[in-house]
């Protein structure tokens, strides 16, 4: 469920990360850390095959993976461009131990958004995540599923494919879709989506939220 941090403070919905990594006490350590202030919540896989598993769930989505280069299974720039050739954008980070040119461009030219060596300083690390998150939050690469409907941010539209027919979307409207899907399935209650979209102590009424 989403949470208040505090009086005054803003909603904060946990944004889901896959971690791809098969060492052990990283992956673990990764996992723990990076949810430990709520920002994220994190599901992990020691390799390429059970990580394709958990991406093909229905109803499940991702924000953002953490994709390590050395998988037991698989090569993960491989991995990485085949889930561009699927159609999966999701921002990619991809963790190596090596820095060298080569095989950043390598990353890179697979699909990754970005590429950080081992080892690594997990709020770097972060604000890597949040910065790749700011980004493809606002692209046109970030198509959502809501329903029988597919909603695109960056263009303020609900798209009906089965009818050919376009909604456009307030900003608030956007707002709300955006923090509803950030909830990954949790009911969230009129008060909390109230401090998030209009903000704590707005006055608000209820009846502006019941419009939209």
């Amino acid at each position: 469920m989403p949470r208040r941090t505090g009086q005054g403070s803003p909603v904060v919905t946990p944004r889901p990360i896959l971690i791809i990594e098969d060492d052990a006490t990283l992956r673990a350590t990764l996992a723990e850390q990076i949810g430990m202030d709520g920002s994220f919540v994190a599901v992990a896989a020691e390799n390429a095959s059970e990580a394709a598993a958990k991406l093909a769930e229905a109803d499940v989505r991702y924000d953002a993976i953490l994709l390590d280069v050395g998988l037991p299974d698989a090569d993960g720039r491989d991995f990485c461009a085949q889930l561009r050739r699927d159609g999966n954008a999701t921002p990619i980070i991809m963790l190596t131990g090596a820095d060298a040119e080569a095989d950043v461009v390598r990353g890179l030219d697979a699909g990754a958004n970005d590429y950080i060596a081992k080892p690594f300083r997990l709020p770097e690390l972060l604000a890597r995540v949040r910065a790749q998150l700011r980004t493809f939050d606002n692209s046109e690469a970030a198509v959502f599923t809501v329903g029988p409907y597919q909603f695109r941010p960056s263009a303020k539209l609900l798209l009906d494919p089965g009818k050919s027919r376009k909604v456009r979307l307030t900003d608030k409207e956007c707002r709300i879709l955006k923090y509803l899907l950030r909830a990954n399935g949790a009911a969230v209650d009129r008060a909390t989506l109230l401090v998030d979209v209009w903000g704590f102590n707005s006055g608000v009424t209820t009846h502006t939220l019941e419009t939209h």
